[in-house]
């Protein structure tokens, strides 16, 4: 049965990525027609393409696990040498790259060309994506050698030394990301002029008037508007989208500022930290107990295999909580937007301008919202900041 079903999962993903190929050579060749843009259609396909992705996902490694994982194997007694064990995870990285290439092309860049949300050129969109690749493979193989090492200096020890050093990589991913690796994919300009020093006054009640205040092309990849507020100690950025400065009401974008600004000033960055700890205790005293294998040694090229595939499994359960805890602080940003502004309408009427420029439903289905959104449903943001601005 084992057997079956692992040849089962290789047969889906690699059928899956086939179908995708073929359409993607089309897509190729000559672009489809633009559809028309209903939020209902679009968020079906998205939630039936979330579900194809992580069951694609965990199909991949469980079948890199069961099947490709025992032909690496050293001999019992044998330990791996450092080259062989960076080498296999570099072309295993590298690897999935390319097998996930066809799909995420079809289901990222052509799909949104043909709902009309992006504008983006092929030639752009691969080159973003090797980028991603490549900072993908620098970032996880140094991780997963640190991961090694622990597993072998420690093979009974080692999950409470990776939980304890996911703290500082959290912290130092919250300072990274944005600073480095994001202008790699973008272009960040300074926010000059009357609506800036509206922001700055704004961050300024906050505590954050001396962030960075900037402006991103998301334009370049998508017709969508965003803003965010990011960082930490010293390299905190007021991002707003040109998508948003642009196509949106003065009002209604220092509504969306406000409520990213609520984000930093309720300390979710270091709420996210700390949960995400917590979770990393769950993922790698989990992923020990399933990977295991009497006589096998799990710092192998081999085990990280074995361990890689449980931690993300578990990591997927864990999925529901982690959601339920962003949708919390969304609701507690809106709440410190409508505080901050006194203007509950120009926020309803930014969230419906967003609704419209992201094709974004109203209401997602229940099992949707609770399983894996991050965010509450648009209809009862809206309706909560409409009954405010009545009440007021």
């Amino acid at each position: 049965m084992r057997r079956f079903l692992i040849g089962m999962a290789g047969g889906a993903v690699l059928g899956y990525t086939l179908v995708r190929a073929r359409e993607a050579l089309t897509e190729v060749r000559e672009h489809a027609p633009r559809l028309e843009p209903d939020p209902k259609t679009y968020g079906a396909l998205r939630r039936a393409l979330m579900l194809a992705g992580m069951a694609r996902s965990l199909g991949t490694l469980g079948f890199a696990a069961g099947a490709i994982a025992p032909l690496l194997e050293m001999p019992e007694g044998e330990a791996e040498p450092l080259g062989r064990r960076m080498a296999l995870v570099a072309l295993g990285l590298a690897g999935s790259a390319l097998l996930d290439l066809p799909c995420d092309y079809v289901e990222g860049i052509a799909l949104e060309r043909r709902y009309g949300l992006s504008k983006q050129s092929d030639a752009a969109w691969l080159a973003d994506y090797a980028k991603g690749s490549a900072v993908t493979l620098a970032v996880t193989l140094p991780l997963l050698e640190l991961l090694a090492f622990a597993l072998g200096r420690a093979p009974r020890t080692w999950p409470i030394f990776a939980t304890a050093a996911s703290l500082p990589l959290l912290v130092l991913a919250n300072v990274v990301a944005p600073t480095f690796i994001a202008p790699l994919f973008n272009k960040f300009e300074a926010i000059e002029g009357e609506f800036a020093e509206q922001i700055r006054a704004l961050a300024g009640r906050y505590g954050a008037g001396d962030a960075a205040l900037l402006r991103v092309d998301m334009s370049r990849q998508t017709e969508k508007a965003n803003a965010y507020v990011t960082g930490l100690f010293g390299t905190k950025r007021i991002v707003v989208g040109d998508t948003l400065l642009d196509r949106f009401e003065p009002r209604e974008t220092l509504f969306v500022v406000a409520h990213e600004l609520g984000h930093y000033v309720y300390r979710d960055v270091w709420r996210a930290v700390a949960l995400g700890v917590a979770a990393s205790a769950f993922v790698f005293f989990g992923g020990r107990s399933l990977a295991e294998r009497p006589g096998r040694q799990l710092g192998s090229t081999a085990g990280l295999v074995r361990l890689v595939f449980f931690m993300s499994l578990l990591g997927t359960l864990a999925g529901p909580i982690l959601s339920a805890f962003s949708r919390s602080r969304e609701r507690a940003a809106d709440g410190f937007a409508l505080q901050a502004t006194n203007d509950g309408e120009a926020g309803a009427a930014a969230f419906s301008r967003l609704r419209e420029r992201n094709l974004a439903e109203d209401e997602q289905p229940k099992w949707m919202e609770l399983l894996f959104s991050s965010h509450p449903s648009l209809r009862s943001r809206i309706e909560r900041l409409k009954d405010a601005s009545s009440a007021a």
